[in-house]
């Protein structure tokens, strides 16, 4: 019986989904949702503080500050709140009600930008304004995501071990990207293996991450309008970009088994999906999944706001699978 006495202590790391019923294909996905932050941002964000405070960074009166699109913001107010820090998430217009709310019931203070940088879109903006406040006071720390070693680090020691005990036969592993810390830890660990595993990652199409040109994208999680400065494309041997019409689908398709899925998810499920379609053997198949859906209730599975940005066509293609189905 576990028994904990701060939040960030418990974490279930070693679950999957059987998805071959439901996409057809020999897929496993490893659920990152089931700790009191909600996602796998935990790993990361415990990670950075600690090491922040084993290196002086913070102390007693700091107050953290990091630019998030929800996830990571709330585990890092989750762990602020533990510990006794003030903290600042700098997010913008796409970050969900329901992920702001929780923000605020742990008490951290939330500064949404809505003007987009010239160059850096809503991240640039947010960045900059993260600049600006630790120029303005000493006492602001920011941890960085987007270029701190320790979010890879996060995953290097614990996601990709996990895997590799439950998949010891492992041949391809489906991750999306983000600001790539949970990319590169898994990756780095998986080219020094024991068996050659093949690293797919998945972006929203949109994403400037790996060199397209940036476009607009609704759905927070995956997708960057800046190049990560954590990305190493040298460890990454394919990159599939999905849709977000494709990532509703699949997060629709998902819930209708179900169960009920992130943004990100749906995004990841949908690339492995595509990525095996093409392969003309069976595989021992994982891909990650970041978080749950209930932070989307009000976005992806939302008919009214699929509809206002996506089109009738969305849902209505997905009514027709789910009736030829049947």
């Amino acid at each position: 019986m576990p028994v904990i006495s701060t939040p960030q202590e418990f974490n279930t790391d070693d679950l999957y989904v059987d998805l071959e019923a439901i996409s057809g294909h020999r897929l496993f996905l490893k659920c990152e949702g089931f700790n009191f932050a909600g996602s796998i941002k935990l790993k990361a964000a415990t990670a950075m503080v600690e090491a922040a405070e084993r290196d002086g960074l913070l102390t007693p009166g700091s107050i953290l500050v990091e630019s998030s699109s929800g996830n990571l913001g709330v585990a890092l107010s989750m762990i602020a709140a533990s510990k006794g820090y003030r903290f600042v998430c700098v997010t913008d217009s796409r970050c969900n009600l329901a992920t702001r709310l929780l923000l605020e019931a742990l008490g951290s203070e939330i500064h949404v930008i809505t003007e987009p940088s010239p160059t850096g879109g809503l991240l640039g903006a947010r960045i900059d304004h993260v600049r600006a406040l630790c120029a303005s006071d000493d006492r602001y720390v920011w941890l960085n995501q987007y270029a701190n070693p320790n979010n890879h680090t996060a995953h290097y020691r614990t996601t990709a071990p996990a895997i590799a005990r439950a998949f010891p036969d492992l041949d391809v592993l489906f991750v999306g990207a983000g600001t790539t810390g949970t990319l590169m830890g898994c990756a780095r660990f998986f080219r020094g293996w024991h068996r050659p595993v093949r690293i797919v990652a998945i972006d929203s199409e949109g994403s400037a991450t790996f060199g397209d040109t940036p476009s607009r994208r609704m759905i927070p999680g995956l997708g960057t309008s800046i190049r990560p400065p954590l990305l190493d494309t040298s460890y990454v041997d394919e990159v599939i970009h999905v849709g977000e019409a494709e990532t509703i689908r699949t997060c629709h398709q998902l819930a209708g088994h179900g169960f009920i899925f992130g943004g990100s998810t749906g995004t990841v499920v949908n690339g492995a999906g595509q990525w095996l379609a093409r392969q003309d053997k069976q595989l021992t198949a994982v891909a990650i999944a970041p978080d749950l859906g209930e932070r989307y209730l009000e976005t992806v599975y939302q008919a009214d706001w699929v509809r206002n940005f996506y089109g009738e066509d969305v849902l209505r293609s997905q009514t027709a699978a789910a009736a030829a189905a049947a």
